[in-house]
This record gives C-alpha cells, structure tokens and sequence, in this order.
C-alpha cells in the first residue's frame, strides 16, 4: 500500500463518522455536515462533562502542562467536540487533553463543535480519535479495538478498514489482553514491550506468566532472549506430558497396519497431532490407499 493511500484509509475513521466526504464541492456532504456539526461555539468549562467511553488510562502530567502552557500562548487551535445532553449542559465527545489544560489555566470558556450523536456514535467516536494518536500504549490501543469489536459490533475486517491497519495487527494488539493483568500493567507502563508481551502469550498458565514476566525484569531480557526461553519451555512441556493410553494404543495400531512409522504427540489440554512417515512418493500412495479402504 502506498503511502498516499494509507492516508486515505486512516481518515476514513474520523471523517466517516464526521460524514465528511474529502472531494470538495459534494454538495450532499456539505449540507449533511451543516446539520450535523454547528460552527464551533465557546462554552462555559463547568457545563461540560468528561466522556464515560474515553478509551485513554493515563495522562502524562508533563505532557498536559505543556499543552497547557502552549495554549496559554497561543491559544486553543483546534476546537474540542462535545454533544448536547440536555438544555444547558454537554458531554466531551474528543478533546479531553485539550478540555483538561484549559482547566489546568483556569480557562472559563473553550471553543466546541457540537455534534448530533447517541452513545454508539460517541463511543466510537471516542475509541477511533484515539486509536490514531501516536502516544497511546499497547494495552489501551488492545482495550480500544477490543470495545469497538463487541460494542460497535465490528468485524475485525471492519475495524481494519476504519481505523487503516492490518488485521494481522489488531489480532496481535487484542491478544494482549489474554496475558494476566499484572503482565499487562507491566507492558502498560514501559516496564517491558509488546514483544515480551507477544512472547508471554504463548505461557498458558497465569502463574507461570508472572513468573517470566518478572524474569525478563530482572535479567533485562531481550525479547528475542524471551522468546527462546518460551519456545524451549513449550518444547519441554510437550516432552514430558504423559500420553493416554489409548493414544499410546492407537498410533502403535496405525503403525502396525500402516507399516511405517506413527507418533503422537498430546498437549496437556488433550490436544495433540499424529505424524504418519513416509519414504517416497509411492509410499505415500500405498498409505492413503489403505486408509482409504480402512486399516
């Protein structure tokens, strides 16, 4: 995909819900847009709630006191967006960042488009806007696609074209949260990657999760370091899981009638896979055709 149109595919998130169409002179679009979002207004800061669906879990102090100084310079340049919930009071739709360093100096009034959305609207809203922010962490990008999956009812394929990422990537983003919730808060604030994270995934246990989790601390494991120690650790239980008899059985049959080689291997939730062997091309054959038949 070329860059040109990654762009296109990450603005359909927010202009889609804004139904803002980015070939000018669309006449429906513009009008449709009138109705849905006002010239922005300024209005009284204490008339204004923050969002129930922001998806964001941590705020940088400094962060916000630099915004807050630089609007104290400059002012505010993008207006927040909020919706009206009854006579004289709103609720943030986006903009809380810029909603909290107005408070931070004492602001009285703040710019604000006033959209015509219900709580669905909102929320998605909320989760997309955010989603496509560089500061956010793995967990609360994993928590934000997880919401828009079973709230907005997206498919994965949905979400992939709302928000301009790959399946394959929000598929790993959602698996993190899989991991026991102290490995996430680990992975939430720096301590260790989403890498380690990935890596972890593969320890079934929550326990045996921790524990490795706090080995990569200790030891500043790389996550390459993490993932042998995992595979190996995978490798030995899979050795050692002692296998039912009437596994044990069936794969010594298969052999005996198949006349080659059979081996079964079991995970310690019962899963598990029989390998049949083969020489050449024609033995294949000679197998198949006795299955076929029925040993």
């Amino acid at each position: 995909m070329s860059k040109s149109s990654k762009k296109k595919v990450l603005g359909r998130g927010i202009s889609a819900l804004l139904n803002i169409d980015s070939k000018e002179g669309n006449e429906n679009k513009s009008n449709q847009l009138k109705k849905d979002v006002s010239s922005f207004i300024e209005i009284p800061l204490d008339k204004i709630s923050t969002n129930p669906f922001q998806p964001r879990l941590n705020f940088n102090d400094e962060s916000l006191n630099e915004l807050a100084a630089s609007i104290n310079e400059l002012g505010l340049i993008q207006p927040i967006t909020v919706r009206k919930i009854s006579k004289n009071l709103f609720q943030l739709v986006s903009g809380e960042r810029r909603l909290r360093a107005a408070k931070l100096i004492n602001l009285k009034k703040i710019p604000c488009y006033i959209r015509k959305i219900n709580d669905q609207e909102s929320l998605e809203m909320a989760l997309v806007e955010n989603i496509q922010r560089q500061d956010l962490d793995p967990i609360e990008i994993a928590l934000s696609y997880n919401r828009l999956i079973n709230e907005i009812q997206l498919t994965q394929n949905e979400l992939s074209e709302r928000v301009g990422k790959k399946r394959s990537t929000i598929s790993n983003y959602i698996r993190l949260l899989k991991l026991d919730p102290i490995v996430q808060t680990g992975i939430r604030d720096g301590f260790i990657s989403m890498g380690h994270g990935r890596a972890l995934i593969g320890i079934e246990k929550h326990k045996d999760q921790i524990k490795y989790y706090e080995q990569i601390i200790k030891k500043s494991l790389s996550v390459r370091n993490t993932e042998k120690i995992i595979n190996k650790l995978k490798n030995k239980v899979n050795v050692n899981v002692h296998k039912p008899k009437f596994i044990i059985s069936i794969a010594k049959n298969l052999q005996t009638h198949l006349n080659t080689s059979v081996k079964a291997k079991v995970d310690l939730n019962g899963k598990g896979y029989l390998n049949i062997s083969f020489n050449s091309q024609e033995d294949l054959n000679r197998i198949i055709n006795k299955i076929k038949k029925g040993v």
